[in-house]
């Protein structure tokens, strides 16, 4: 009785593999498991150029910036600001940046929409509407990619003065 049982549940699960669309990224062939052999699943991710293939943190692509926090200064309220942040793949497989977002509607970043391969460089510029932002500013941008961890931040930082002109023209 027990043979039947698990013989047919050894069935239902080969059935269940051999019949998954190639999108199911749950089914794993015996070629990747010899290759994560040692590799325990929580340290797999999945690979951004193969959607059906797991990859090791160390092999995972790396955003490194060559500055993280951008201080305009002083400006007078109403001024826009923009600054480029300069980045690099520092990893081993191609950097996909899938958004990126500022902490408010007056910081606005634009990012690369192409996967940049490992060792390139790439940019995402920020432009910060000064516009009833009066005081000290620290903006954050997150960027999400295919990096671990996937979040990486990046801040605008500086001091909005009232601009007495625009208060007299009022």
């Amino acid at each position: 009785m027990y043979k039947v049982l698990i013989y047919s549940l050894a069935l239902l699960t080969f059935w269940s593999c051999s019949t998954a669309s190639a999108d199911d990224n749950s089914v794993v062939s015996a070629h990747d498991v010899q290759a994560m052999e040692g590799i325990s699943n929580s340290s797999l991710i999945k690979n951004p150029v193969s959607a059906n293939e797991a990859i090791a943190p160390e092999d995972a692509a790396k955003i490194e910036f060559e500055e993280e926090v951008f201080d305009f200064g002083d400006i007078k309220e109403g001024e826009v600001v923009e600054h480029v942040f300069a980045f690099k793949n520092t990893g081993n497989n191609p950097l996909m940046i899938s958004k990126a977002t500022g902490s408010c509607g007056c910081t606005v970043p634009e990012w690369p929409r192409d996967p940049i391969a490992p060792g390139q460089s790439g940019e995402i510029k920020v432009k910060f509407n000064s516009k009833g932002k009066v005081g000290e500013q620290d903006k954050q941008v997150s960027i999400q990619a295919n990096t671990i961890p996937n979040k990486t931040t990046i801040r605008i930082v500086g001091s909005v003065t009232v601009d007495p002109e625009a208060s007299t023209e009022e």
